[in-house]
């Protein structure tokens, strides 16, 4: 056989029916997961069934979409906002699916083609491009809008209208960014599997960045495991047992990946007014809700509940059990300041992840005759934004500090590339002797 008939079976190895199979496979799991959150939510209650339009609006805005809300009545009434969260719970659970069917058929496999990897890459991205489409156009419904009882409703029942309230997708948008999204799950995919083959030219560099991504993979998850325990406990011992379950189906990443950039020292800015909230931790929702901007950091929150505190603690076991996690699996003849070096550059990529992916931006307005709320509480306002310098600043310094410590503490266990010591050559012809 030669090389090229040989390059060409590789490259077909992964077919159509197996990048189907991941394709469903990934879009079934995130649906669930939003169904089941929203579920626990509530949200099957919302009228003229928009329930199955919004589970595709939050798997939309999972891989990076974005959702308008409009409304009107006629010339009378208008409304206007828009929507910008990561549900980062189905997010987690779609690229661990993805991730998963990518490597399934790269496994006990050395070394890989460039071509073999990108043509099986592509076939996914392939079968995901149309997939997006089709949520990014239905994931949209317009409702009518109830009122209450307020002065814009006693204005809508003087006119004789009837308030719609929509949402839609930003379609191109949401091309776009679904399939950078795949496109990093699959590109991190490959970086974190020490068992996953790499072409010839890029062997190189895994020793270097595969064990820093997998100890960050690690840590997320941990938050993330962390996360749903205690989310459990609250709810068995404090009851609200539906509205905990769509928190942790939903936006368990949202939470823990903040507090544990807050129990870095990081600082956030955030607002909350009229009738959006943060469903837990209540203490968040405190700091937030005032009349200007607040600053949200481990000093503020603690003005609320010194139990805070102890995500500093939290953060520094879990920083250094990465980096001994990292120290381990890197060979030998890797240096303590290297250690150091690597886990501060992960550390810094992995909060800037989550800077950019944990922002929540939310504003909703009404407006009857062109007078804006009139009292009736409908308009608000909720964001959620990082100070993204000082955030990786600090990122830097807790990286190489626990980087250093927690190779030291690997110095004892047995590593790649270490050789085991030969015993001394009168020793071993004592030991051959009679």
């Amino acid at each position: 056989m030669t090389p090229r008939n040989s390059a060409g079976r590789a490259v077909a190895r992964h077919g159509w029916l197996q990048a189907l199979a991941v394709t469903v496979a990934g879009v079934l799991s995130m649906g669930v997961v939003a169904a089941l959150g929203l579920w626990a939510a509530g949200a099957t209650d919302l009228p003229d069934g928009a329930y199955v339009k919004v589970v595709l609006a939050t798997v939309v805005t999972a891989v990076g979409g974005s959702v308008e809300l409009s409304g009107d009545a006629g010339e009378l009434a208008g409304a206007e906002g828009g929507l910008t969260v990561v549900p980062l719970s189905v997010t987690l659970v779609g690229a661990l699916v993805f991730a998963a069917g990518f490597l399934w058929p790269l496994r006990h496999r050395a070394v890989a083609g460039a071509g073999e990897l990108a043509g099986w890459a592509a076939r996914i991205a392939a079968l995901w491009l149309p997939v997006l489409v089709a949520l990014a156009l239905t994931a949209r419904h317009t409702f009518t809008l109830s009122l209450g009882d307020s002065a814009v409703s006693d204005l809508v029942g003087l006119f004789g209208i009837e308030p719609e309230l929509g949402f839609t997708t930003d379609v191109p948008l949401t091309l776009v960014f679904g399939m950078l999204w795949l496109a990093g799950v699959l590109v991190l995919a490959l970086l974190c599997s020490r068992g996953a083959p790499l072409p010839g030219r890029l062997l190189r560099f895994q020793e270097s960045v595969r064990p820093a991504a997998y100890a960050m993979v690690v840590l997320l998850l941990s938050c993330v495991v962390l996360g749903v325990v205690t989310g459990l406990v609250v709810a068995v011992a404090r009851g609200h047992r539906a509205e905990t379950l769509a928190v942790i189906l939903l936006g368990t990443p949202n939470l823990v990946w903040l507090a544990f950039t807050l129990g870095l020292g990081a600082t956030w800015d955030g607002h909350v007014e009229g009738p959006f909230g943060l469903p837990m931790p209540q203490v968040l929702d405190q700091v937030m809700r005032s009349t200007d901007v607040s600053t949200v950091n481990l000093g503020t929150l603690a003005d609320h509940d010194g139990r805070v505190w102890w995500l500093l603690a939290v953060d520094a076991v879990l920083l250094l059990a990465a980096a001994f996690v990292m120290a381990v699996r890197s060979p030998a003849r890797v240096h303590l300041w290297q250690h150091a070096a690597h886990l501060a550059v992960a550390l810094a990529l992995t909060v800037l992840m989550i800077c950019l992916v944990g922002r929540i931006s939310a504003d909703f307005g009404l407006s009857v005759l062109g007078i804006g709320d009139l009292g009736g509480g409908l308009s608000g306002e909720l964001f959620l934004r990082p100070r993204v310098w000082g955030a990786l600043g600090l990122a830097l310094l807790w990286g190489l500090v626990t980087g250093f410590l927690g190779a030291l503490l690997a110095l004892r266990v047995r590593r790649t590339g270490e050789v085991a010591e030969q015993p001394a050559a009168g020793s071993a012809r004592g030991a051959g002797s009679p």
